[in-house]
């Protein structure tokens, strides 16, 4: 992932200026990775909306940018008129947070353009995201949501085949709701589409590695339990994983292929 913003949760403001961000890009690209997540407004529980015209301006002149050089992206933003913008720039997936519910006019871009479309499971914005960590059976509900965004989607033009499902790991979810869905990402995956998990250095792994007091691992020391989710997730069947490290989680994956090859 890559994101130019100055307030995002890991890396807000240190890829904020276009060499950086091009820089860093196709530094992930070179290290394995397919697809460079690129985003321009910050999801993290809390955060405060910006418009659409500061977005696209800091999205769009860097996928201008990794196009000229050939790098394959997806434009992670909830507004049809940045996701349309980013796709004519050079953008080949449009990654949704909130799965076609925050902008009525998505599913009309992605049918356009007919390129894939990860729908993530979404309640509601940032500011409003713990008060929907409700649920009586998360897995179910999540992967009950997530089908009726496909319904949605499909109804609207897009090819069921151009859709991939996240379970939007941390978003309207408590810890305990995170890890229960970690622990049955099978039962989605069983859904019958890709899925995307991104669990890099979320807030659900800073309180499993609390310091004895209480005081969560601050988010740059998240990596290795991120690359154990990694390895965890792909065994579980996801299509692919969101993360911040590149080399760290491929080297991984590497490592859990060649075992299962062995096998």
């Amino acid at each position: 992932m890559l994101n130019v913003t100055p307030d995002s949760f890991s890396d807000g403001g240190r890829y904020a200026d276009l060499d950086a961000a091009v820089a860093h890009a196709l530094q992930m690209r070179d290290e394995g990775a397919d697809v460079i997540d690129i985003g321009g407004e910050s999801t993290r529980p809390g955060a405060d909306r910006v418009d659409a015209e500061t977005e696209g301006a800091r999205v769009l002149p860097v996928i201008a940018a990794l196009a000229d050089e050939g790098v394959t992206m997806s434009i992670d933003t909830t507004r049809a008129a940045v996701a349309a913008a980013a796709l004519g720039a050079g953008a080949a997936i449009v990654n949704d947070v909130s799965g076609g519910l925050a902008d009525p006019d998505m599913a009309r871009v992605v049918a356009d353009a007919g390129c894939p479309w990860v729908l993530m499971h979404w309640r509601g914005h940032s500011r409003r995201m713990a008060d929907l960590a409700v649920y009586a059976d998360v897995v179910k509900e999540v992967g009950a949501e997530l089908l009726e965004r496909v319904d949605a989607a499909v109804s609207a033009g897009v090819s069921p085949d151009r859709l991939i499902l996240d379970p939007g790991l941390g978003f309207a979810k408590t810890p305990e709701h995170t890890w229960r869905l970690a622990a049955h990402l099978p039962d989605l995956v069983g859904l019958g589409y890709p899925v995307l998990v991104g669990s890099s250095r979320k807030s659900h792994l800073g309180r499993l590695l609390a310091d004895p007091d209480g005081t969560p691992r601050p988010t740059a020391q998240r990596e290795a339990a991120t690359i154990a989710t990694t390895v965890l997730s792909v065994a579980a069947g996801a299509w692919g994983v969101r993360v911040h490290d590149v080399r760290g989680n491929v080297d991984a994956i590497k490592v859990w292929q060649a075992t299962r090859a062995a096998t």
